[in-house]
């Protein structure tokens, strides 16, 4: 098994598989990060003020540590230090938790004026925070707070594993025992979207010293529970799941949906960066193949794990496209490229429900260009 580009430094390449060049995939890139930054029409980033900004849920008009952390990670991948300045100060002054059980955290959802909707966290938002904090170090630098970037990333990811130590009536994110992110912190199941063991590898390397060994077994763990909660079959992700991996009927009956369509494109990019288990290939082989051979292009539904259609339609079929050409990273089938072909000729979603798709969008063409980087 070839190791990933965390050992040999050599991203890989699908587009250039297919004989698309650096110059068209460059332009590509270039041009959808403009569209989605700065179109008059279909840019979800909006500035705020001298020194804000927020990326735009136009599905649910508020800002979301999801799309603010999703939003700083772009902007370290693309070199753009003032859009991410700009991001993580929106986030630090309306969405940190300065008080209370949660402490640390940052509210998950706000108004684009800055109101928090809630007062509890998203764990996936604190993952990519850390994440995009410390390679913001590693490119830029720590400045003075809120601009101290590794020593936000470390702070955030102590109270991720340590909130019941660090505050009173505080609930950590990561669960102590298996070591398995939870869905909210306060409940005893997770989603396997939130599973990033190539996260969680560099955060061994990066977080407090007495946390290394913590994040080692976090990245084996997770990649544990991405064999046991996707289907054997089709591949499938349920978008929330118990702990033994059995999927959680949580807010509706459908298995397969939003949420659950990031873990091909997060196995996708593991194998790209650390390629530590091969076993998780053949989850994105059997998703491609369900995909190829039981749908047409652009039109599904929401399913239940096993594959079994509900009348009701995926909100977010970009998406689907997308993270399943970004899985072929870790495939090996006969569908591999043609998932890659499919994505390169599909344009970015336009409308009110752009902002998921096109968020994914972004960072699988990122990932399938090779330029989704480690920064270090």
């Amino acid at each position: 098994m070839s190791k990933g580009a965390y050992y040999t430094k050599e991203y890989p390449n699908l587009f250039a598989e297919l004989g698309i060049s650096h110059k068209q995939i460059e332009k590509k890139i270039t041009e959808t990060f403009n569209t989605m930054f700065f179109d008059p029409k279909e840019r979800i980033y909006f500035e705020m003020g001298e020194d804000m900004g927020y990326m735009l849920d136009t599905g649910n008009n508020d800002a979301r540590t999801e799309g603010m952390s999703y939003g700083m990670m772009m902007a370290v991948q693309v070199d753009r230090k003032d859009i991410f300045d700009r991001l993580w100060l929106f986030s630090k002054t309306y969405m940190y938790q300065k008080e209370g059980k949660h402490q640390g955290y940052f509210a998950w959802s706000v108004t684009t004026e800055g109101k928090k909707n809630s007062e509890g966290p998203a764990p996936d938002g604190e993952e990519y925070f850390a994440m995009a904090l410390f390679f913001a170090s590693s490119r830029w630098g720590d400045g003075l707070p809120p601009f101290d970037y590794s020593v936000q990333a470390r702070d955030i990811l102590r109270h991720c594993i340590h909130q019941s130590e660090l505050v009173e009536g505080g609930e950590p994110m990561w669960d102590a025992s298996n070591h398995y992110i939870k869905f909210v912190p306060e409940t005893p199941f997770s989603d396997p979207s939130y599973h990033l063991p190539h996260f969680y590898e560099l955060f061994a390397l990066l977080s407090d010293e007495q946390d290394r060994t913590f994040w080692q077994e976090a990245a084996e763990a997770s990649r544990k529970y991405l064999r046991i909660s996707c289907d054997k079959n089709t591949g499938m992700a349920p978008e929330y799941a118990e702990f033994d991996g059995t999927p959680k009927k949580l807010f509706r009956d459908w298995q397969f949906y939003s949420d659950a369509y990031r873990v091909a494109m997060n196995i996708g990019l593991d194998a790209a960066w650390f390629n530590k288990d091969e076993s998780l290939w053949k989850i994105v082989d059997n998703l491609q193949a369900f995909f190829s051979e039981n749908t047409a292009l652009g039109e599904y539904k929401a399913y239940t794990i096993k594959g079994e259609p509900f009348d009701e339609p995926a909100m977010h079929p970009v998406a689907i496209i997308a993270t399943n050409a970004a899985g072929s990273l870790a495939a090996t089938g006969k569908y591999r490229l043609q998932w890659v072909r499919d994505f390169w000729e599909l344009p970015l979603r336009q409308g009110e429900r752009r902002y998921y798709d096109n968020c994914l969008y972004f960072f699988c063409l990122l990932m399938l260009a090779g330029e989704y980087k480690i920064y270090m």
